[in-house]
């Protein structure tokens, strides 16, 4: 935890990359943790930073260029490493600039990162922080992506300045170190007399062996460094801020010379830059409000560091790169706008939770005891979700980062090898040409690798910025669904300990749903005001963009011409005669060195001017974001205190609602202002130096240059008409500039309506809604096609289907990011299709029969020059627009993923809720084969019996007499408690036709103007108007009872499964008596179940045997005296027909079987010969750039009623025309219940049975 710090106070961070903290770690260990090229450690869940293009402006971020090395995570610490061989492969080298910044935490409030609420805000202070590196870095391959940490001069030696910060202090430090290493290389050797001079100017040194001298310096020295071995040096140093201001630039390079096998001192340098920036940190005090997720606790200053990067993007050197950098700052926007609203989200789930359980204690159904611990239990089941979640996220983290690393480096190795491939197939060809040619051709494929290689990093940045997207997307899908979970575990917790009724339990539920159907409406309107706000403030800001860079355009357009009159001037008069041709080559270089001079006069004004002119609008924009921040907090703190006195969820909702439309567009509208001002002065600062630099030429021209002319004898008349028409030129020359910036100011007008209209808030919200009925529809066929279904089931179908509508909303960034990413691969495809058309081309002369007499130079010239326009062609591809209809197919693929999302969202729902039936059934089918398999063995065991006249036929009846009772009495109890469950539905379904009739008219009863002269139209409109509410009233009461008939169908199956239960037990009994009359073995009884059971398991079979042979102790304990004796002898008598038992049960059931397949193939055929109606369509494209509008198309309509005619009545002669509409015969109303389907009675079909068998 940081303490505050006054404005006057400054940290300061050196940056460069990584090989400083490698350098400390083992050589198999520094390429563990490693992020892609150019990303660094996120620090917030659910927050990603995007990964920055090489476009990207200083300021803006990240800043990576086309050599880009992976970068390590070390939290709280930046790392330095500086590589300054003397030469670069093939004669190039590369200047890179990085900038690292982590930003320690200043809040106190606990530093992790699922801290605050969205309400979570304070004052701030300024803070300086001092970071960026410049170095020089060697590169492979002709600025390829490096396969090495390092680079060597030519003679293998590596120099380093490093730096690794630490801001814990007061006043920052860094521990810098100074290393060499003489690396073993076939052209090493021995050093000696090394002197190592580093530049510490301005800075407070501490523990350091160096000498220090007067002027800023320190000086080490080694006699003698061989080959393989390495040394370094480290010291501690510090900066107060009042030593440098901010801006300011500090350059403090390390100098190493030394003596080798050559005969000349060899000298190294290891630039060193430090550069003060200010930063302003809000700190956060301790807030009573829970802490949320998805909000970091420097969740304001993330935003303002975005906000200020827009100053970064108007005030860039570099123009081209404004609209590069614009769009990474877009997402980087739309992921912290995606946080915020997910915090907002669990913020008011968490309060409607408890504005329940507030309104179930005030209406007496829960005690404020039970209230009390129940919130309790849910604020501590809400901590143990964020510690899950942030868990969850590290792990992803981890593993999309191991992912990502592996993923650059095995396509970075695979263009690495396509490019050596390519090189050395070109060499063979470049062999025997001039060198002239091999030097062009040689150019021209470095620059085709160097755009290969910028478009693979851009590809694998795009791809890892969509991984991270879509695993924030999961995070807060699961946080929503856990959030459902735990309030209905807590319900039916308190259901099960008796502290919450079931009726009362119902009610909330019921309410709950309500609620979150609200919700979801609320969340979705945010998401689209969101988008449409951030749509206007960004394409605001690329209008602005294109504003200043036709500012620029036509500044350097005027220069440009100004400077070319100058010369022109002069080359007129020696054209005329007037001057020979050294007087002309004298003026023109006086010309060329002012125009020059004037020039960069013009820019060392504009970079000083504008250095300070970003200081001034960047302190402005964040004192005014800061004072709306406060603003906007109080109120919300207000909204958040009343939420514990608010009585009505809508009401609470609504508040909500207004409040965060009224604070999106203030905000907008203060950033609008703010962007606008900010692009006003920048720009008045550049035309006003611009301005002046053109006058300064136009004055040289006038002035200066005409005395020259004059004075070596040229005519006046002649120059002043000279002057004259390059003054009209000038004056043509601004005017169609200014033409050309109104035509692009007009372009940039039309993008911005057509990008407001393509994201216009009304239309989302309609979409959205359109969606959410569809989908509602579709839930609710799916969930009354359910048979049966429990109470505890029932509930978890409900909160399936909260889980599924909480995830029909779009995230702002993903779909965007999505985009990029097709749109890129798109793009891709696209190119190699050409490239492979290019190589087709190239080889087809040499498919075609050569000319005997052509000679080998002509061929080898023919190769070079197919090659070069092959390789010429290939970079035009780059740089030519992708065809324009990609962008179209970019939007249908969106649409069509979006679609598929939908549709296994359902497809989830339907298997879930079908293998739910399945298992029910699955379970019944089980035991009713396990009961007709017993049937089956007591009626052979009963024929055979009879048949071997062991017993004889009355003695047969009378067990059968014997086993009716009790079968009568389960029959009697279950048709009674069938008929007592059906009178309760009946009563209940009586009482709700009641209800109905007493609460539906009165929603239509309100105060009527009796003297009306429109009495009936005004009635009519007045129905009208509440026929919705009649409507959703109806189908609320529809859904009740469809609930409670698939409750009570359940309840009445576990009656029926209960007395099944009971009947198998007896069957049971009596199967186990016959066995033992007939003294059927053991061994014989298993194979007869396992024929009559074939796909029971081993241990069913076992249990069935071990409850037959537990049921025959028992019955023969009962009937002890009445049993028959066996002896041996009729033990052998039925040897030979318990044999034939297993072959005659087979034989019987396979008949069986085969009737069955007979009349499933007949069933199976009619139902085939039926024809299907084709499946509608459900996705319309409703115009371009749309996203898809869903059929609302009820799946279970209506049926319409008959109408027999119409008639028109004019009402009380004021020619107002009443429809009178009658129908055959008025619907009736029914308070029966619709009778059950009958099922079929085991109990009747076991007396069949039997009676067959007998028979």
């Amino acid at each position: 935890m940081d303490t505050p710090r006054g404005p006057g106070r400054a940290t300061w961070v050196l940056a460069g990359s990584l090989l400083a903290a490698a350098l400390a770690l083992p050589a198999e260990s520094r390429n563990l943790g490693q992020l892609p090229a150019g990303q660094v450690p996120l620090q917030h869940p659910l927050g990603p930073q995007p990964l920055r293009d090489p476009h990207t402006v200083p300021g803006a971020g990240l800043e990576r260029t086309a050599q880009d090395l992976p970068l390590g995570i070390w939290p709280s610490v930046e790392n330095s490493h500086v590589t300054t061989p003397e030469e670069a492969p093939f004669g190039m080298k590369f200047s890179k600039e990085i900038e690292v910044f982590n930003p320690p935490l200043a809040s106190s409030a606990s530093s992790g990162p699922w801290v605050h609420s969205v309400f979570a805000f304070t004052h701030s202070w300024p803070r300086k922080t001092l970071f960026k590196r410049d170095s020089a870095v060697t590169h492979r391959l002709y600025g390829d992506i490096s396969r090495d940490f390092q680079g060597t001069s030519e003679n293998g030696v590596i120099f380093q300045k490093c730096a690794v910060v630490s801001v814990q202090s007061e006043w920052p430090s860094a521990h810098v170190r100074l290393f060499v290493n003489n690396t073993r290389t076939p052209t090493a050797a021995n050093l000696s007399d090394l002197f190592l001079l580093d530049n510490i100017t301005g800075l407070t040194i501490r523990e350091s062996a160096g000498n220090q001298t007067s002027r800023g310096f320190q000086a080490f020295r080694k006699k003698f460094l061989q080959v393989g071995d390495s040394f370094s040096v480290s010291y501690t140093a510090s900066l107060e801020a009042r030593d440098v201001g901010s801006g300011d630039i500090l350059l403090l390079p390390a100098q190493l010379s030394f003596q080798s096998s050559s005969p000349n001192r060899t000298q190294l340098k290891a630039p060193f830059t430090i550069t003060a920036e200010e930063k302003i940190t809000v700190q956060h005090h301790e807030n009573k409000l829970e802490h949320s997720q998805f909000t970091s606790a420097d969740g304001v200053n993330e935003d303002l560091a975005l906000n200020d990067q827009m100053i970064d993007i108007l005030s860039s050197e570099d123009p081209g790169s404004m609209l590069q950098a614009l769009e990474e700052l877009e997402i980087a926007t739309l992921n912290r706008a995606d946080s915020d609203l997910e915090a907002c989200r669990t913020q008011i789930s968490k309060d409607i939770i408890a504005l329940l359980l507030k309104n179930l204690t005030s209406s007496g159904q829960l005690s404020p005891q039970v209230e009390r611990r129940m919130g309790a239990v849910f604020k501590k089941q809400f901590l143990l979700l964020e510690k899950e979640i942030q868990e969850e996220y590290d792990r992803k983290m981890v593993a999309l980062t191991a992912e990502c690393d592996l993923e650059t480096r095995k396509k970075t190795e695979s263009q690495y090898q396509r490019e050596m491939a390519a090189m050395e197939e070109a060499e063979e060809v470049l062999k025997r040409v001039s060198e002239r040619s091999a030097v062009e051709c040689s150019s021209l494929l470095r620059t085709l690798h160097g755009l290969e290689q910028e478009h693979l990093r851009r590809s694998l940045a795009l791809q890892q910025e969509e991984d991270l997207a879509k695993a924030h997307r999961q995070l807060a899908i699961f946080q929503r669904n856990e959030l459902h979970n735990i309030f209905f575990t807590q319900i039916k917790s308190a259901i099960f300990k008796g502290e919450l009724k079931p009726e009362a339990a119902k009610m909330l539920l019921q309410d709950y749903s309500k609620i979150q159907e609200s919700v979801e409406e609320l969340m979705d309107f945010f998401q689209a005001s969101k988008r449409y706000h951030l749509s206007k403030r960004f394409g605001h800001r690329e209008y602005l963009v294109q504003n200043i860079q036709s500012s620029e355009t036509r500044m350097q357009g005027l220069l440009s011409t100004a400077s070319a009159q100058l010369t022109l001037l002069i080359q007129k008069h020696e054209r005329a005669g007037y001057l020979d041709e050294d007087q002309m080559q004298v003026l023109l270089e006086r010309a060329q060195t002012e125009v020059f001079s004037i020039k960069q006069k013009l820019d060392n004004d504009l970079k000083q001017e504008k250095k300070k002119l970003h200081q001034k609008l960047i302190i402005k924009r964040r004192r005014e974001m800061l004072q709306k921040h406060k603003e906007q907090r109080r109120e919300q703190l207000s909204i958040a205190e009343a939420s514990g006195a608010a009585e009505d969820a809508g009401q609470y909702l609504g508040q909500w609602r207004g409040l965060m439309a009224e604070h999106s567009a203030a905000l907008e509208e203060l950033q609008e202002r703010l962007d606008q001002a900010a692009l006003d002065e920048l720009r008045a600062l550049t035309l006003s130096l611009s301005e002046k630099a053109t006058e300064e030429l136009r004055r040289l021209q006038n002035s200066g240059m005409t005395q020259e002319l004059l004075k070596r004898g040229v005519p006046w008349l002649f120059l002043q008409q000279i002057l004259e028409e390059h003054s009209r030129d000038l004056a043509a020359r601004a005017e169609r500039l200014e033409g050309e910036e109104r035509d692009r100011g007009q372009e940039g007008v039309q993008s911005v309506r057509q990008r407001l209209k393509d994201d216009a808030l009304e239309a989302s919200t309609e979409e959205q809604a359109e969606l959410r009925h569809w989908e509602h529809l579709i839930f609710t066929k799916l969930c009354s096609s359910a048979f049966s279904l429990s109470e505890e089931e029932l509930l978890g179908m409900r909160q399936e289907v909260h889980g599924c509508f909480a995830q029909m909303d779009r995230s702002l960034a993903l779909p965007k990011i999505r985009a990029r990413v097709l749109l890129q691969r798109f793009q891709t495809a696209w190119r190699e299709a050409e490239f492979l058309k290019l190589d087709q081309a190239m080889t087809a002369p040499e498919l075609q029969p050569q000319s005997k007499a052509r000679k080998p130079r002509s061929k080898s010239r023919s190769k070079i020059d197919l090659l070069k326009k092959c390789t010429e062609d290939k970079i035009q591809l780059f740089k030519e627009q992708a065809p324009e209809d990609l962008v179209e197919k970019v939007r249908g693929e969106l649409l069509r993923e979006r679609v598929q999302q939908l549709e296994a969202q359902e497809g989830l729902f339907a298997e879930s809720l079908v293998s739910l039936q399945f298992q029910k059934a699955a379970r019944m089918a089980r035991t009713l084969w396990a009961y007709t398999a017993l049937l089956s063995i007591q009626d052979l065991l009963l024929e055979e019996l009879n048949s071997s006249e062991t017993l004889t036929k009355s003695a047969c009846m009378q067990i059968l007499e014997s086993h009716s009772p009790e079968l009568q009495e389960l029959e009697r109890k279950l048709e009674d408690q069938l008929a007592h469950q059906e009178a309760a539905q009946l009563q209940r379904a009586l009482d709700s036709w009641q209800q109905w009739a007493g609460e539906g008219p009165a929603l239509l009863q309100e105060p009527e103007e009796t003297d009306s002269e429109r009495h009936v139209s005004a009635v009519l409109q007045r129905a009208l108007s509440k026929g919705q509410k009649l409507l959703e009233y109806h189908q609320q009461s529809l859904r009740e009872e469809q609930e409670d008939s698939v409750v009570l169908e359940d309840l009445l199956e576990n009656m029926e499964t209960d007395t099944f239960v009971t009947l198998y037990g007896q069957e049971l009994r009596l199967a186990s008596y016959l066995s033992k009359l007939t003294m059927l073995p053991g061994g014989t009884l298993r194979r007869l179940l396992t024929v009559a059971l074939p796909a029971a398991s081993q241990a069913e079979l076992l249990a069935v045997l071990d409850s037959v042979g537990q049921k025959h102790q028992d019955h023969s304990v009962e009937n002890d005296g009445s049993r028959v004796q066996a002896d041996l002898g009729r033990r052998g008598k039925h040897q030979g027909w318990w044999q034939a038992l297993e072959s005659k049960l087979r034989g019987e059931l396979i008949n069986r079987g085969l009737e069955k397949m007979l009349w499933a193939q007949k069933r199976k055929e009619s139902i085939l010969k039926k024809t299907c109606p084709p499946l509608r369509e459900r996705v319309i494209f409703s115009g371009k750039g749309s996203w898809p509008h869903l059929s609302l198309e009820s799946t279970d309509e209506l049926t319409p009623v008959p109408v027999v005619g119409a008639e028109a009545v004019d009402l009380l002669n004021t020619g107002e025309k009443l429809f009178i509409f009658r129908n055959p015969k008025e619907p009736e109303i029914s308070l029966h219940v619709p009778p059950r389907k009958k099922k079929k009675n085991f109990l009747n079909a076991k007396k069949a049975a039997w009676a067959l068998g007998m028979n």
